[in-house]
């Protein structure tokens, strides 16, 4: 069967929980692949970081499973397992040989359906200590490790769901109480708000038997998520200098972009990879080896359900001024809007991508968390013709309309090493 136009199955429970089926009998493994539609944009200031809290609580036990469990029994199945938040979903994951599928629904109906008798407040303590040294390694103790939530909070206004990190603040990770966390669940952990997607080898009237032994019997708040929010625009540059422990000065420029599977949002992943995404890409050519101005040079294009952002980020050598590597850069994506790039630069990048994306569906997990993707952003889950096609699609005249992003105003990010920040009070 060609897994790029895949067939599959559909359907809802009674309590609103969405099921998708997608069988491939080729290898004997299966994969539970569960999206919970809240992540950190449900959150609001003050009260951030509950959303990744939460997927680190739901691997502590539920009424049937006791902590550590939940691991050590797909791991004894020669299993793995594994979960994730973002701005827009959280999901859950695991991937077994196909005589486990009953495990898997069992242990992830039994942590949706009756999570919270098996909340506790030296679990929650636990995690809070976790979470809180992972933001403490990830974020404030690593170099540079601050320069996505300061970008975020200046591109974002105050209260956009986007203008804090996922991790949260230490203060509010450390704030959240047992009835925070339970009414976080109740809130959001309802199977109407739920899409479990089931793929592999099975039998489709023996799994469609467990999804309903195991799930229908969960009751549901009704609540679906439809979370909104006005595309920001900013009014000027905004330009911000921050100290921090390194030895090398970085500079970031992030402009407001499109939003996930929107019309540029294909152009603006090609453009990336021509600017940076190899060693013969623009910038990277330029900046690294021919001007040996640059350690490191790299882009990408964040698009979420609410909206994207387009950065580049640029490592200085040593004794280089970054307002050099930010003349080289902006240069560079004038020279693109006026004159385009060249059919080798996008037939090299629509190959490279379309190679990267059929390889990564060879894995069963990044397949199942694919079809929830599509049926979340786009409501099919079989989407991956049209995921392609509109990269096949872009053309001269649409990477050269994809740069008007870059004529409004952008953050401006320079990260320098502490004390020293003499001849920049003027920027």
């Amino acid at each position: 069967m060609d897994i790029l136009n895949i067939d599959y199955e559909k359907y809802k429970l009674k309590n609103g929980l969405e099921v998708i089926l997608y069988k491939d009998n080729s290898i004997p493994l299966v994969a539970a692949n569960i999206w919970y539609k809240v992540g950190s944009a449900n959150e609001s200031k003050g009260k951030t970081g509950i959303a990744h809290l939460f997927e680190h609580m739901m691997f502590q036990g539920s009424a049937n499973v006791p902590k550590e469990m939940h691991f050590r029994y797909i791991q004894e199945a020669g299993g793995s397992l594994n979960g994730s938040t973002s701005f827009d979903r959280t999901n859950y994951f695991e991937k077994v040989p196909s005589n486990f599928l009953e495990l898997i629904l069992w242990l992830e109906s039994d942590r949706m359906g009756s999570f919270i008798p098996a909340l506790t407040q030296e679990k929650l303590d636990n995690q809070q200590n976790v979470v809180s040294n992972e933001r403490l390694e990830r974020y404030d103790n690593q170099p540079y490790g601050l320069a996505w939530e300061l970008i975020i909070s200046n591109l974002y206004p105050e209260g956009h769901p986007y203008s804090w990190s996922t991790i949260g603040s230490l203060e509010d990770i450390s704030s959240y109480t047992l009835e925070d966390v339970s009414s976080f669940f109740k809130t959001y952990y309802s199977p109407s708000n739920a899409v479990l997607v089931v793929a592999g080898d099975f039998e489709t009237a023996r799994t469609k038997e467990l999804v309903e032994k195991y799930f229908s019997g969960i009751e549901s708040n009704g609540n679906a998520n439809s979370l909104q929010a006005i595309p920001p625009q900013l009014k000027d540059n905004i330009y911000i200098i921050h100290e921090d422990n390194v030895q090398l000065e970085r500079i970031y420029l992030s402009w407001h972009s499109d939003k996930a599977y929107g019309d540029d949002d294909a152009s603006l992943d090609i453009l990336s990879d021509i600017l940076t995404g190899s060693k013969s890409s623009r910038l990277y050519k330029n900046l690294v080896f021919e001007k040996e101005v640059a350690q490191d040079v790299s882009a990408f294009q964040f698009s979420g359900r609410l909206g994207g952002f387009f950065t580049i980020t640029a490592t200085a050598k040593p004794g280089v001024k970054l307002d050099s590597l930010k003349s080289e850069i902006l240069k560079e994506l004038k020279a693109i809007k006026n004159d385009g790039v060249s059919e080798k630069e996008l037939l090299k990048s629509k190959n490279g991508i379309k190679s990267n994306f059929i390889y990564s569906l060879q894995n069963l997990d990044s397949l199942a968390d694919q079809i929830n993707s599509y049926n979340f952003f786009l409501k099919e889950p079989n989407s991956f013709n049209f995921d392609l096609k509109r990269y096949e699609e872009v053309d001269n005249d649409k990477i050269k309309s994809a740069t008007k992003y870059f004529s409004v105003p952008y953050v401006e990010l320079q990260i320098i090493p502490k004390n020293d920040n003499e001849n920049k009070e003027g920027k």
